[in-house]
C-alpha cells in the first residue's frame, strides 16, 4: 500500500514513521510513504498556502489552489473529471485508492473502517491546518473526511499519522504475527477467526466490538500485586472465559456505549447482568 500525505508541515514526519513496525513494513517493501510539501505547489514569492475567510471571522482558511495542485500532481482529478475519464489510474473513485481530509468535523475513525482502508492499494491523506480547508477541496477532491475523536487539534498531521498507523498494521506481513490484530480491542468476532491448531483450545475469544481483557507478564508477583491465578494454571477454557469476562467488565467501566453494537452471547449477557447487580450492590 502507499499512502501520499499533503501538508504544509512535511518536518513533521520526519521520524515519526521510523520505528516499530512502520519502520519494518517499510524496509519490507509492504509499505510506501510520500509526503508533499503544500507549499512546492504555491507560485508567489511568499509561498502562500492560505487567505482570510470570506463572511469574516477568525484564522486562516487552506486555499484550493495549491491543494489542487498537489492533488493534480498525483494523478488525482476533480470528481468532475472522473465521471468523463472513468479509466484512470488513480481518482478519489477509483476502487483501489481514496482521498481522505483530516478534519474535526469528520466522521469518527475506528477499528472496522481501518480494517476496510486496509484492503486498498493507495491512500491520500490531506491535513488541514488553521480554520480548516477551503470547502470546495472536499466536495471536489474527497472521498470522505475523517475524525480522529471529538477534540480539535492544530492540524490535520497528528490524525494523518494516527490513521497510517492503525491502517498499516492491518495489511498483510506488516505484524509478526497477524492474529495480533485479531485478539485486540475492536477486534474480530470469534466466527471470523480461523479454528484451532491441532485441536488445542484457544485462550482467546475474538473481541467482536469490546475492549482487550488486562494483559499480565513475569514476575508472577509486583509490589504485593500478583498475576491472576488462573493465568498460570495452563487451563485455556477457563483462561479464555476469564479473559472473556474482563473484556465485558472493562468495556462496562470505560466505553458503555461499544455494548450496543457489539457480538454477545447468552452467556455474555448473563455475565454484564451479574456485574450490573454486583454494582448495584455497591452503589446501595
Amino acid at each position: 500500500m502507499r499512502f501520499e500525505i499533503v501538508t504544509v508541515f512535511p518536518g513533521f514526519f520526519a521520524g515519526i514513521f521510523e520505528h516499530g513496525i512502520v519502520r519494518r513494513a517499510q524496509s519490507e517493501g509492504l509499505v510506501t510513504i510520500g509526503i508533499q510539501d503544500l507549499r512546492n505547489f504555491t507560485h508567489d514569492r511568499h509561498r502562500t498556502v492560505d487567505d482570510r475567510p470570506f463572511g469574516g471571522g477568525e484564522g486562516m482558511v487552506l486555499k484550493p489552489e495549491p491543494i489542487a495542485k498537489a492533488l493534480a500532481s498525483l494523478g488525482v482529478r476533480p470528481k468532475s473529471e472522473q465521471e468523463l475519464t472513468p479509466n484512470a489510474v488513480f481518482n478519489g473513485h477509483d476502487e483501489a485508492s481514496r482521498v481522505i481530509l483530516l478534519s474535526a468535523q469528520g466522521r469518527p475513525f475506528t477499528q472496522t473502517l481501518a480494517r476496510e482502508l486496509a484492503r486498498l492499494d493507495r491512500i491520500v491523506l490531506l491535513c488541514g491546518r488553521y480554520e480548516g480547508v477551503d470547502e470546495r477541496i472536499n466536495e471536489l477532491y474527497c472521498d470522505m473526511e475523517l475524525s480522529i475523536g471529538d477534540y480539535v487539534l492544530s492540524g490535520g498531521e497528528l490524525a494523518a499519522a494516527v490513521v497510517a498507523d492503525a491502517i498499516m498494521r492491518l495489511i498483510p506481513g506488516v505484524l509478526g504475527n497477524q492474529a495480533s490484530s485479531e485478539f485486540e480491542s475492536f477486534g474480530i468476532i470469534d466466527e471470523e477467526i480461523a479454528a484451532n491448531a491441532e485441536g488445542v483450545p484457544r485462550s482467546q475469544h475474538g473481541s467482536g466490538g469490546l475492549l482487550d481483557y488486562p494483559h499480565y507478564t513475569r514476575p508472577a508477583e509486583f509490589c504485593g500485586l500478583s498475576a491472576p491465578e488462573v493465568l498460570l494454571s495452563g487451563d485455556h477454557r477457563e483462561i479464555r472465559r476469564w479473559r472473556r469476562e474482563q473484556q465485558l467488565r472493562k468495556t462496562l467501566k470505560n466505553r458503555p456505549d461499544l455494548l450496543a453494537c457489539a457480538t454477545l452471547s447468552a452467556e455474555d449477557r448473563e455475565f454484564l447482568e451479574a456485574i450490573r447487580a454486583e454494582q448495584h450492590q455497591g452503589a446501595g
